[in-house]
């Protein structure tokens, strides 16, 4: 396992977007997935700004994201889709052949599951996958309990998330919500895997992920056998981890 830890804020954001960067600079045609929610913010706007100054190719690229919101309107601003446009997608001018998402929206989301994994298959598979993590260690939507094998998959919602999306978008209780995710199965596929989290409320769950037993209970702890995944944490969330590695 690679564990980088960073004391800074920026810099922490600077090496992640760094990381996305390099990718497409070794590999012009690259297949990129990207994470939604505080934690990767920062890091899309510093990759816009820098695409800004110093303009790279992108042209031949394709981003994804890990996972989507669904019976929501694709417009909502809490939509995955939504997000990363916003955040990085129409800064970097990418088209909608190079940006691979599933339908917030569909009568049939088992053929969008199937769909959104052959696109990507399609593409030569995932060459980096950006991951945030979960304060329960959840991976896109796979919540505690989802096995390991699992593929692309309409997963139940955590309810606090889901309260407040319902309360966003005033979606009735009888439209059932959910997360259309790739599996981990899918991303443990991925070529290469960069885990970021950051701040004292993902310290329990780091220390978990990295040295506790690999279990479903925790769907990070599998990273642990990724074999090459780099966990970019900074000081408050290894703060537990570091105390147990020292012993």
């Amino acid at each position: 396992m690679k564990i980088t830890i960073v004391s800074d804020e920026q810099q922490f954001d600077r090496i992640a977007a760094w990381r996305v960067i390099g990718e497409i600079l070794n590999k012009p045609n690259a297949v990129i997935g990207l994470s939604t929610g505080q934690t990767t913010k920062n890091l899309h706007h510093i990759i816009r700004e820098i695409y800004q100054l110093h303009p790279f190719e992108v042209k031949d690229v394709t981003f994804f994201g890990v996972d989507e919101v669904t019976n929501v309107p694709r417009e909502y601003a809490g939509a995955c889709y939504t997000m990363l446009k916003t955040q990085l997608i129409d800064a970097l001018g990418i088209d909608d052949d190079h940006f691979i998402m599933p339908p917030t929206l569909s009568d049939d989301f088992e053929k969008e599951c199937h769909i959104f994994q052959d696109k990507l298959e399609s593409k030569g598979g995932i060459d980096l996958q950006l991951l945030g993590l979960g304060t329960n260690g959840h991976l896109g939507f796979n919540q505690p309990g989802t096995p390991f094998e699992n593929e692309t998959w309409l997963s139940a919602m955590d309810e606090v998330l889901e309260a407040r999306i319902r309360k966003e978008t005033n979606t009735p209780p009888e439209k059932a919500l959910g997360g259309l995710t790739l599996g981990i199965k899918n991303i443990m596929h991925a070529r290469k895997i960069i885990l970021v989290a950051k701040g004292a409320s993902k310290a329990d769950i780091v220390k978990e992920m990295l040295s506790g037993p690999i279990t479903t209970a925790n769907p990070s702890s599998i990273l642990q056998l990724h074999p090459n995944c780099e966990f970019l944490l900074d000081e408050e969330a290894a703060e537990k981890w570091q105390i147990t590695h020292k012993k």
